[in-house]
């Protein structure tokens, strides 16, 4: 029978960097770096840039190269880039132990450019954990368009059905479902089921589940 792949969300899943909604590294920025968050939000986060960005199709540090030119104080775009991977990474010790579950595969599923994902198999070494980071970056395209869920399962070389995600947006479940994969919909309300709903995974199970959003 076919092994089962649990592919595992990053942020907001194995990192618990999102807090009531917000992305915690930034928390100090002004105080460390006398730059508002928003200012950076408002540049990087403009649909177009950061669908480019996040597709491998630009560079993050160029962009952030474009934002920091705009400044009125200096700063350094690798020691900023520094601060902001060290600052996000924030492993969750209630999630991580499930990676040492022998009866799966485990692979990462992350919407992450590539300098980020780098960061995340090596300075946080997630690279020695699971067998495989897939990065939207590296791939071309991110969760939840069907190509990647695809690139997944060519290299697993697995069906659909063996494939498990557990990701925090409920919109990226609801596709890798459609699709004919599992998904566990990992939310506030739904860490705890975690757990029994790996438990109760069993190798001929072919209906997908979705953890219930309460």
């Amino acid at each position: 029978m076919t092994e089962q792949v649990i592919v595992w969300d990053f942020d907001g899943v194995l990192n618990g960097n999102i807090v009531d909604g917000r992305f915690v590294w930034a928390d100090a920025l002004f105080d460390d770096w006398g730059v508002r968050l928003d200012a950076l939000q408002s540049h990087l986060f403009r649909p177009e840039r950061i669908r480019s960005i996040m597709r491998g199709e630009r560079d993050l540090r160029d962009a952030l190269s474009e934002w920091i030119a705009g400044l009125e104080q200096e700063v350094d775009v690798d020691a900023f880039l520094a601060y902001w991977f060290a600052k996000d990474a924030r492993p969750d010790p209630a999630v991580l132990p499930h990676l040492e579950r022998l009866a799966f595969r485990h692979v990462i599923g992350t919407n992450n450019e590539a300098r980020r994902a780098a960061y995340i198999e090596t300075e946080m070494g997630f690279a020695d954990r699971v067998e495989r980071v897939f990065a939207s970056g590296r791939m071309g395209c991110a969760k939840p368009e069907d190509a990647y869920f695809a690139q997944i399962e060519d290299w697993t070389g697995a069906p659909a059905a063996s494939h498990v995600l557990v990701d925090d947006s409920k919109r990226n479940a609801d596709a890798a479902q459609a699709r004919g994969w599992r998904a566990y919909h990992f939310a506030d309300n739904t860490r705890a089921g975690l757990g029994p709903f790996l438990d109760r995974l069993t190798w001929s199970a072919q209906t997908p589940l979705v953890a219930p959003v309460k």
